[in-house]
């Protein structure tokens, strides 16, 4: 599917990962076996690099700028796309880890603890980050009162809300903000170019369930996260936010 959201925000990535119950293996040659398999599948996929908090990474650049990428920590496996021009440049990447992790790694349906999907949205913004995501979306609710105190100014606003999709709760969607205003903006020492993140992820919980197949539920997770990235998000939390900031501009 080609990539409708990317109009709404300045950043869009589309990310998988797998939080398993058990550590991942650690051992040199598993490890190289399985970075070897996804780099063999995708040669643009060449450099490869151990992180300060111990998480292993394979990524591709283009123009210098990072596209697409595996990374391995303890208890977590996943795979990234930064601006894709189509998702399949990112559930192609991400259905070959999950299809090579059972043999490769061991991790099997009864080891999952978690899948998520997720969508995150960047929104560069100079200003009080706060401040605008109340405007755009707090509006006139009972909320936004709060902060019509006398003298108030915003300095947190970041909405993190959860709502389950199943009677039995294992499936979920998250949408949650984040400004980066805090202390910096407060202090006013300069200008802010971190960007205001939005981020709306699917996630499933295996837990308890007899018969299911981590590939089929990636898939089902993709589909019911476009379809409320574009029923949901889009209309009632990006477009809003991203009509203050221009306002604002």
């Amino acid at each position: 599917m080609k990539n409708p959201f990317g109009s709404f925000c300045d950043g869009l990535f589309l990310d998988m990962c797998v939080t398993t119950q058990m550590k991942l293996p650690r051992q040199r040659e598993t490890v190289l076996a399985f970075f070897e398999r996804i780099q063999k599948r995708f040669p643009t996929l060449h450099q490869f690099s151990r992180r300060e908090q111990g998480e292993l990474i394979l990524e591709e650049e283009i123009e210098g700028r990072r596209f697409r990428w595996v990374a391995m920590e303890t208890q977590r496996l996943s795979a990234g796309c930064a601006d894709p021009d189509d998702f399949e440049q990112a559930y192609e990447l991400q259905r070959e880890v999950i299809e090579i992790m059972p043999y490769m790694l061991g991790i099997s349906p009864l080891d999952i603890e978690s899948l998520d999907v997720t969508f995150t949205m960047d929104f560069d913004y100079q200003g009080n980050h706060d401040e605008v995501i109340a405007e755009a979306l707090l509006g006139n609710s009972s909320l936004s009162s709060f902060f019509e105190i006398p003298g108030a100014k915003v300095v947190s606003c970041c909405p993190n809300l959860i709502a389950a999709l199943t009677p039995d709760g294992s499936l979920q969607a998250r949408i949650a903000m984040e400004s980066r205003s805090g202390l910096f903006e407060r202090n006013d020492k300069g200008k802010l170019e971190e960007p205001i993140s939005l981020y709306f992820t699917v996630r499933r919980y295996p837990s308890g369930q007899a018969e299911w197949t981590t590939a089929e539920a990636f898939t089902q997770q993709c589909r019911i996260a476009e379809h409320l990235m574009f029923e949901r998000i889009i209309p009632h939390f990006a477009r809003p936010l991203s009509n203050a900031i221009s306002q604002r501009r």
